[in-house]
């Protein structure tokens, strides 16, 4: 991990830009595995199945048989874990239901907004180096409440034709319609465009790698809407001297295992923190089964100096984390002053580990800086709210003449005309 002592404002985005990779000709190769799969259907889904998963497979959807059996390769204590964090997720998102309000905004004019379900929404969940079986239920049980009618799963199966028992749990209990054995592109091409076992759906949620976030962004060009740009995982920890280093380190760490092209950042007023963590970090390092992905995400990860708190305010917004961590005496004080972070970790004993699983909250989160603009996922992301509006006629007697005024001076005559008409009845 690379430390910096009290950088100068003027090189705050050299210092906290991303891991950058050549992507040069990832769009042309995306692009035309995606024109392929529009064109061929399933038998071309299948065909990438076996080129990029090195898996045969005859169908591609998962049996119902398969989803029952699912539970006897789970633990008690795993499935009770899920059960638990599904419970947690559904009262934090049901939450969350808009409330529909009728405001007469002239006397006679009444409008309101109605929150619909998306019918056909479609979740990809990665099975590569680890199995998110947690994102299945942070996608699909939002989905769930909201209202979506039909719930399009997919996730790459192993060699054997497998899909991970723990997905096809967590799908099972959070209300997943349709599970299909397709991994990477080919995946946002099949629920993007629709095959004759994959249903075509309105929206795609859910993380990946380059490949997917890439056929993802092609795909909502003209296809289909996504849940926001993404990119590789981050978080950054704000500490001062209260801080546990084994804590901090730990939560460092536990961002880093999730691949190589994940960031990590420490950011301090207190300059023996930085030292006491780079010691932890080296310890709990030692013992991960991930070591070297976390090592490799290390590389291009960094501990900041800053002189205090307003500065270092001002350049975690200039950042704007994926996730957020504040480990300070002050917590509260200084997260009412964020304005750009995707998710925030309030104290001592809430480690992002905690969000990522169980506490209720969303994990889908806006990365590479998109949480200057975007939001997490939440209801809200499976929902389209219409608008209503009730004119009786003495409304359009009150509101009448304003929308001819203005309809005339944008030279909309037909506008106006339209408001003539009914006063003149």
């Amino acid at each position: 991990m690379k430390v910096i002592k009290y950088p100068q404002r003027n090189d705050w985005s050299k210092i906290l830009a991303r891991p950058t990779f050549d992507t040069s000709s990832l769009n042309a190769t995306v692009s035309s595995i995606l024109a392929e799969i529009k064109s061929g259907g399933d038998k071309t889904v299948i065909a990438y199945e076996e080129k990029f998963d090195k898996v045969q497979l005859s169908t591609l959807a998962v049996s119902g048989k398969e989803i029952e059996e699912s539970e006897k390769y789970l633990s008690e204590e795993l499935k009770a874990a899920i059960r638990t964090a599904k419970s947690n997720i559904e009262k934090f998102h049901s939450a969350q239901k808009f409330e529909t309000k009728k405001i007469e905004t002239t006397k006679g004019v009444v409008c309101w907004q109605k929150a619909v379900g998306i019918q056909k929404v479609g979740l990809y969940i990665p099975g590569g180096t680890a199995p998110l079986f947690s994102t299945v239920l942070m996608l699909a049980i939002p989905a769930t409440i909201a209202g979506c009618q039909e719930i399009v799963l997919c996730t790459p199966p192993d060699k054997e034709g497998n899909v991970n028992p723990a997905i096809l749990y967590a799908a099972k209990v959070a209300g997943v319609s349709k599970i299909f054995k397709i991994g990477g592109v080919q995946a946002i091409g099949a629920m993007a465009y629709g095959t004759e076992s994959v249903p075509k759906v309105y929206k795609i949620f859910g993380p990946g790698n380059q490949y997917v976030m890439a056929a993802k962004q092609l795909v909502s060009l003209k296809d289909v809407a996504i849940d926001m740009p993404a990119g590789p995982s981050e978080v950054q920890v704000i500490a001062d001297e209260t801080a546990n280093p084994a804590f901090i380190a730990s939560d460092l760490l536990s961002q880093a295992e999730h691949g190589v092209d994940s960031q990590v950042i420490l950011t301090t007023t207190n300059e023996a923190i930085i030292e006491s963590v780079i010691s932890e970090i080296k310890k709990q390092l030692a013992d991960l089964p991930r070591k070297e992905i976390a090592e490799k995400a290390l590389q291009h990860s960094i501990a900041i100096l800053v002189k205090d708190d307003e500065e270092l305010i001002e350049l975690t917004n200039e950042y704007a984390p994926e996730h957020l961590i504040i480990e300070t005496k002050n917590y509260t004080d200084l997260a009412d002053k964020i304005v750009n972070a995707g998710s925030v970790f309030l104290g001592h004993y809430t480690p992002e580990s905690a969000g990522d699983y169980a506490s209720g909250t969303n994990h889908t989160l806006p990365t590479n800086g998109h949480a200057k603009a975007y939001s997490g996922v939440n209801l809200d992301s499976f929902v389209k709210k219409i608008t209503f509006q009730e004119i009786s006629k003495e409304g359009i007697e009150n509101l009448g003449a304003t929308i001819e005024i203005m309809a005339e001076n944008e030279l909309l005559f037909a506008h106006k005309n339209a408001i003539t008409l009914r006063l003149k009845k």
